[in-house]
């Protein structure tokens, strides 16, 4: 039986449209290989968010290459759609499938593991590049969403696309416009995975806070989270990344509802990408809100939730950013309650505005790296903080997957990571008293045994084709 390997680069989005495709081939017969170097047929599911994501993307394919030559290998994603001739020029590379036609990239799968690579390495099959402009609502329900008893925290994609047009992003262009999945598809999804027994899943969108916008009749994205938690069983629902101006007062009514008790159903956590603490970057880069504005949020999210994880995206080294507009965004950062951020340097992207604002007014690499460096040491210990508060606490977990030494790694409602003692299966929900601090998480105990949820039965491994814990942990 011939074999796949999916390997997901990027968002929860796209990681989300990876599981589909892994999906649809296991319902079609392929079964996941072990590694990438067993695998007949390696689907690369990219991000071409920055430069370094490009690279890492191109870092893989000479490995797979390298390790499996006669392996089929298929580049899709963002990557994909941006440079698909830039991708069809590398030797390692057999085809090459946009977003616009990510559907088929099962079909292509399955057409490439019957007619594999010769011994010599000679592709068998003239190179294959699938890539249009044009963007479907049809194109967002044709990948299945991969959800069974063996999905930890898998990611519902119901929404792709984004037409926010901030100076620095490429996305409107690798993945065109808004566009939403049917809130009943949606409901059906949830219910389905909770059926077979899953425990948490996430709620995953390009720009996800703009779900229904574009629907007839158009909808409000709290009108999807409201759905989910009245007319579904799911045990507990976690949100991906929202934009700050969609944290509306009535998605916050439903965190007063739904987030608290011991078990919550809907996850302390909160993720509003910032990119900038200062006004004139944030307006360089055409954010659509101001400092203030984001403060506002961040203030009601935490008197609602004290033990919330709040996080960020922020983007350091635009084009223009002098010394005293980093103090200024530090300055921010550091007033706000945080307890992560997801930190990266600005990486010009061709076709943006500030493609030529690079040109213009570039930082230095090396300040950028100072600069990171000194968000890095603000942010460690921030979360440091955060987390010793819960020694001696009792919080709800969802376990993930084992860990050596007869430890259970899980993940806690408000999105910190658990080490517990003892091996439990994945894709349960526990009651754990916390212990003590780890590097970056927490460690602790199964607090009543006799509460843990049932088990849940799996015949193959968690997230089969991938990285089980880089997909379980991202937020």
């Amino acid at each position: 039986m011939a074999e796949y390997h999916v390997e997901n680069f990027g968002c929860r989005a796209s990681r989300s449209d990876g599981e589909a495709i892994a999906s649809d081939l296991r319902r079609r017969g392929m079964d996941p290989a072990p590694h990438s170097a067993a695998a007949h047929v390696v689907i690369v599911n990219t991000c071409s968010v920055t430069a370094e994501a490009d690279r890492q993307a191109r870092a893989y394919l000479r490995r797979v290459r390298r390790e499996n030559p006669n392996a089929r290998v298929l580049v899709t994603g963002c990557y994909a759609q941006r440079a698909p001739q830039e991708l069809a020029a590398l030797p390692e590379v057999d085809a090459v499938v946009g977003n616009s036609h990510k559907s088929l990239v099962a079909d292509l799968a399955l057409d490439f593991a019957a007619q594999p690579r010769s011994d010599t390495g000679t592709n068998l099959v003239p190179l294959s590049v699938l890539v249009d402009d044009r963007f479907a609502h049809a194109e967002l329900a044709s990948l299945p969403f991969a959800a069974d008893a063996c999905q930890t925290r898998p990611n519902l994609k119901v929404q792709d696309g984004c037409g926010n047009r901030c100076s620095f992003c490429i996305i409107p262009t690798t993945r065109g416009h808004s566009r939403s999945l049917l809130l009943e598809t949606c409901l059906d999804n949830v219910r389905r995975f909770a059926e077979q027994g899953g425990q948490e899943l996430v709620l995953s969108g390009i720009n996800l806070g703009r779900w229904g916008r574009d629907l007839q009749p158009a909808h409000r994205f709290e009108e999807l989270v409201d759905a989910i938690l009245r007319r579904t069983s799911l045990q507990r629902l976690r949100l991906s990344s929202i934009e700050p101006m969609d944290w509306s007062d009535d998605l916050l009514l439903l965190y007063r509802e739904f987030a608290g008790g011991e078990f919550p159903r809907l996850a302390r956590h909160a993720h509003l990408p910032l990119q900038s603490g200062s006004d004139a970057i944030l307006r360089r880069m055409h954010r659509r809100y101001r400092p203030w504005h984001y403060a506002e949020r961040l203030a009601k999210i935490r008197a609602l939730m004290p033990d919330a994880a709040i996080g960020a995206d922020v983007m350091i080294g635009f084009p223009g950013e002098t010394d005293a507009l980093f103090e200024e965004s530090y300055d921010f950062i550091a007033a706000q309650p945080f307890t992560y951020l997801h930190l990266f340097p600005f990486s010009a992207r061709p076709s943006t505005p500030a493609w030529e604002l690079h040109k213009q007014d570039p930082v230095p690499a090396r300040t950028v790296r100072e600069r990171m460096d000194a968000l890095r040491t603000l942010i460690v210990e921030k979360s440091r903080t955060f987390r010793a508060g819960f020694v001696d606490r009792e919080l709800s977990a969802v376990t993930i997957e084992p860990l050596p030494g007869g430890a259970t790694l899980a993940m806690t409602d408000n999105f910190l990571k658990l080490e517990l003692r003892g091996e439990l299966p994945a894709n349960r929900m526990v009651s754990v008293l916390v212990t003590g601090l780890t590097a970056d998480g927490l460690s602790g105990a199964v607090r009543d045994a006799e509460r843990v949820t049932e088990d849940v039965s799996c015949s193959r491994p968690a997230h089969p084709g991938a990285h089980p814990t880089q997909a379980a942990l991202l937020y």
